[in-house]
C-alpha cells in the first residue's frame, strides 16, 4: 500500500522506527521508506520510545502510528478518510484523535476471532460515544498539535502506551472511531497466547498504568 506512487498522491512520507532488529528488516525499509530512525543504544527500546522517535522526524500535521505486521483492510477508504481528516474535512474533522477498528484477515479468520474483534471493537466504540479516548494500538492517527501538546507517548512505559496515550488525549480533545481506517492485525499473538492469557496481560498493564502510571509487565515479548 505505501508505494511511492501512493504517497505522492497522498502527499504522505512513510517513516520506518526500527528498535534494532537483526534480521533483514532495515534491508527491505531502505527500499520504501522515505525515513529510516534506527536505535543504536545498548538499551532495549519500547515501542512508545520508537513511536515517539519516527513523530520527531515526521512533516506532517497528522501522524498515523500502524505496527508493521499490520494493513488497512480496504485501501482506499483508508486513504480517503486520512487525507479528509488532515484536510479539515469530513465527520473526523474535529477529533483531536481516531482509533481504528481491527480484525484479522479473511484467511486467518476463526469463529472466535470473529466474536473478538466484534466485540472488542463495540466496546471501543462505545468508549468514544462516552467521550473517553480509547483504541488498540495496531494503529492509532493523531494531530501533531494534539500529540506535542500531551508529549507524546510515555517512553518509559513497557506495555499500555497506546492505551495510555489515547486516554491522556480524551482528557483534552475528542477520540473518534472511525471505521474507514479498519486494519488487519497478525493473528500470532493470540494463536501462542491465547485470548485470556493477552485480554488479562492488557487490562493488568491498563489498570496499572491507570493508577501506578507504571506498566505491569516489565517486558512486551515480541512474537515473530
Amino acid at each position: 500500500m505505501f508505494s511511492r506512487e501512493w504517497r505522492d498522491l497522498y502527499d504522505a512520507e512513510l517513516i520506518v522506527s526500527d528498535g534494532g532488529s537483526s534480521d533483514g528488516t532495515l534491508a527491505i525499509a531502505e527500499r520504501y521508506a522515505d525515513v529510516i530512525v534506527r536505535h543504536t543504544e545498548d538499551r532495549r527500546q519500547t515501542i512508545a520510545g520508537g513511536r515517539n522517535q519516527g513523530a520527531a522526524v515526521a512533516r506532517g500535521d497528522v501522524l498515523v502510528f500502524i505496527n508493521g505486521d499490520t494493513k488497512p483492510k480496504h485501501v482506499e477508504a483508508f486513504s480517503q478518510c486520512l487525507q479528509q481528516y488532515s484536510q479539515g474535512l469530513g465527520r473526523y474533522a474535529k477529533a483531536s484523535a481516531l482509533a481504528c477498528p481491527v480484525s484479522f484477515s479473511p484467511e486467518d479468520q476463526h469463529f472466535k476471532d470473529t466474536l473478538f474483534h466484534i466485540a472488542y471493537n463495540a466496546y471501543v466504540r462505545f468508549l468514544s460515544l462516552l467521550r473517553v479516548g480509547a483504541g488498540r494500538g495496531e494503529c492509532q492517527v493523531i494531530r501533531r498539535q494534539m500529540f506535542e501538546r500531551v508529549k507524546g507517548y510515555r517512553a518509559e512505559l513497557v506495555a499500555g502506551e497506546d492505551f495510555d496515550l489515547l486516554a491522556r488525549v480524551g482528557l483534552r480533545g475528542r477520540v473518534l472511531f472511525a471505521s474507514e481506517l479498519h486494519v488487519l492485525e497478525s493473528p500470532r499473538r493470540f494463536r501462542k497466547f491465547g485470548y485470556l492469557r493477552v485480554l488479562w496481560s492488557w487490562t493488568l498493564n491498563a489498570i496499572s498504568v491507570m493508577f501506578t502510571g507504571r506498566s505491569s509487565s516489565d517486558e512486551w515479548e515480541p512474537v515473530r
